[in-house]
């Protein structure tokens, strides 16, 4: 099981992460409680070992900015968290330019893949670039880390309906008391979390997070 820890905001978090056993870290670069300077994810990942996912996290963003971000914080993924269109997501690589390898992971709330399946409309472009996407609960109109879980048994059905095109993510009120339920439930290639392994926000209780990547790896042993 890939797991994510997001909210990344400081060295000591994020090589606590990696000793728990995280694949993949994940920084904020939009208006958020949990927002980060390049800069300071740049000194972050360069301290990560080879074979850590470093994520950034844009809302809304131009390809220029997002270009930029990548470059200074060494970046090996973004992870789109507003409203843009998997049409944008697709084409993102190719605008990147010269950033050919990174991983493309737009975020898809409930709200918007119920909307999707009911109007036919669920239909990733493999060919393209895209080949994860991210389930969210989007509560409150928060872009994430509400931590706010949602139906995850309603949430199944969704799931079946591009789980065989694409590798998905499940992120929204995730715990290490829940965790497994949600994979058992879901049967996700990964999972996200930031504000339940945290003591505040930004900051990570290192004992949860621990706590977290054991829960979820473990059951995906089971």
């Amino acid at each position: 099981m890939w797991v994510k820890i997001c909210g990344t905001t400081n060295l000591e978090d994020a090589l606590a992460a990696v000793d728990a056993g995280a694949d993949a870290l994940g920084f904020v670069f939009a208006e958020s409680r949990r927002r980060v300077e390049p800069s300071v994810a740049a000194h972050i990942t360069r301290s990560l070992p080879d074979g850590i996912e470093r994520v950034g996290v844009f809302v809304n963003e131009t390809v220029e900015h997002i270009r930029e971000i990548v470059e200074e914080a060494g970046l090996t993924a973004v992870q789109l968290h507003g409203e843009e269109s998997l049409d944008f997501a697709a084409n993102l690589g190719a605008n990147l330019g010269p950033i050919r390898t990174l991983r493309l992971i737009p975020v898809l709330p409930i709200p918007r893949i119920r909307e999707m399946v009911a109007t036919g409309g669920v239909v990733v472009k493999l060919n393209r670039g895209i080949d994860t996407v991210l389930i969210d609960s989007a509560a409150q109109g928060k872009k994430g880390g509400s931590g706010q879980t949602w139906d995850w048994k309603m949430g199944k059905f969704l799931l079946e309906t591009f789980r065989d095109s694409v590798k998905t993510i499940v992120a929204g009120g995730l715990t290490a008391a829940n965790v497994a339920d949600a994979i058992r439930i879901l049967r996700p290639w990964g999972v996200d979390v930031a504000s339940g392994v945290e003591r505040e926000p930004g900051k990570k209780d290192h004992e949860k997070v621990r706590a977290f990547v054991k829960a979820a790896k473990i059951r995906t042993c089971d």
